[in-house]
Order: structure tokens, then sequence, then C-alpha cells
């Protein structure tokens, strides 16, 4: 079910930066078709790499938008807040719905997610000698499967694509492999980031983020956006460099023949010693 859960998110939910990253990172955490699961500020804090102010914000928006609702009254193991995704729920149960109506094909019975709540996962009955052209789904329900037609085909090329990549788990790619896509050069020009940070600035700001990402495992594009949007946001605008106190007027003359202070004074020095007393 998480697994549904976070590609709804990343297809679907109208968040942007840390919120879309703490709602991500709640759905993951979904383990029924009721799409409930509970989570810690400081455990969003660590996961998310992003300060209690951020995550709580973040969170403060989810709940406003309405793609997260806080179940009052209800408690996790270490006192962990619950949370439902409504929004979730009602698209994967109309996709189920849909499912339902399309007949499976002859010679096999692929379930659905129709069934009750508490069903963990749906078993499938068919030959046992299945043939290789009739697919057998994933066991143990960690998919979204709806049965009949090629739409389920995760081959399918209508299926969603992030950062010219697939958007299914299996697409992962590390810090260095992903790539500013055209819906990222919109934001930093509609938000006013290219025009505070400067081009300069803002690829200074994204080699650091690269390298301070180097260590991190791989992750779906669409996560590397959210957190490389999130660095962005958070960046200072580079602090225009001081002209040299000899360049402004009034300031000290410049030395003579490009030497340094400690060779002027060296110079004066020697030219006192040459200069006569009328002792010799």
């Amino acid at each position: 079910m998480s697994y549904d859960a976070r590609e709804w998110v990343w297809d679907h939910s109208s968040s942007k930066g840390t919120a879309r990253m703490v709602l991500a990172l709640i759905a993951d955490r979904c383990r029924d078709r009721r799409y409930i699961a509970y989570a810690s500020v400081p455990a969003l804090m660590k996961r998310a790499n992003a300060s209690r102010t951020a995550v709580r914000d973040a969170l403060t928006q989810l709940i406003a938008s309405g793609e997260l609702t806080q179940l009052l009254g209800r408690k996790g193991p270490r006192g962990e807040t619950y949370y439902h995704l409504p929004m979730v729920a009602s698209f994967l149960a109309g996709q189920a719905a849909e499912g339902d109506r399309i007949p499976a094909p002859q010679g096999a019975r692929i379930p659905t997610l129709g069934g009750p709540e508490s069903d963990p996962a749906a078993t499938f009955e068919g030959r046992p000698d299945t043939g290789p052209g009739e697919r057998i789904p994933t066991l143990g329900g960690t998919g979204f499967q709806p049965s009949g037609g090629t739409d389920s085909d995760p081959q399918n090329c209508n299926e969603p694509k992030v950062n010219g990549k697939s958007s299914s788990s299996a697409s992962l790619i590390t810090a260095a492999q992903w790539e500013i896509d055209d819906g990222t050069r919109t934001w930093l020009r509609h938000d006013g980031h290219l025009a505070r940070l400067g081009e300069h600035g803002l690829r200074a700001a994204d080699e650091k983020w690269r390298s301070y990402r180097a260590t991190w495992g791989p992750r779906p594009a669409a996560a590397w956006g959210a957190d490389w949007r999130t660095w962005i946001v958070r960046e200072h605008a580079p602090t225009p460099e001081l002209p040299h106190l000899r360049a402004l007027p009034g300031g000290a003359a410049p030395l003579a023949g490009g030497m340094t202070r400690a060779e002027a004074h060296t110079a004066a020095l020697l030219a006192a010693l040459d200069e006569p007393t009328g002792m010799e």
C-alpha cells in the first residue's frame, strides 16, 4: 500500500518542497487500504533533513490543503501522531472500482483492490502451469494492480515519466545524475530565485547541493527535485564583493612599482642607510 500512496504523491500531489517530501514520507508508512500512518516530528525531521519549523509548517500546509488529516485522540506506540491521506484513499478507491468493472481474462482470476479493508493482500487463483504470455500479479499486495486491460502494465507508455526516466520505484538515481528540468527552471524564474541568486550564485548553490548529497543513496528523480528546491529556497544571496580601499576616492595612494607594503618599507630603509651623514 505504501507504494501506491507514494506514487500518488509524486504524480498527483499539489504540494511542493518540504511539504511534498513530508507527505511522501508519511505515505511510505501506509500499510493498508485505509491509508493511515503515524509519524513524529523528530522522525520526519531526520528523514527529510529539515528543521523542526520547516516540518511543522509543512504539516500545517498539508492539513490546510486537504491532502493530510490529523486523527485526534489516537497515538502511536511512542506517542506519535496518526495521519490519514484522504485524497490518496479516494483516488485509489476509484481506480479499484473501475478495475472491478473490467472482466478478468478467461483461464485466470486476477484480484483487484475491491476486497475488505482488513485484507492485507489478495490471493491469485489460476492454473499451476500458467503460460509465459499471462501476467502473474506480484504477491504480497505491495503494488496497485487493477485487473484487466493493458493500463495496469508497468511498461505501458502512458505511465508518467519523471526527469526523463520511469517513475517506478526501480528508477532510482543519485544526486549527481539528477538534472534540472524545464519545470524547475520555470519555478526558479517564477519564484524569483534566479533573480535573487543570479546565474553564478545558482551554479554555486547547485554544486554545493550535489557535494553534500553525494553520500546519499539513490532516490526517485522527484524526491531529488523536491530536496533541491528546498535547498535553493534556503540558500542566501551572494554578498557583493567590496572594492579595495585603494580603489575608493580618498584612499591611500598605490605603491610605486607595484611593490607590497613590506617591500616599500624595506626599500625606504635601505635608501636611508645609503644616504651620507657627514660623519664619514
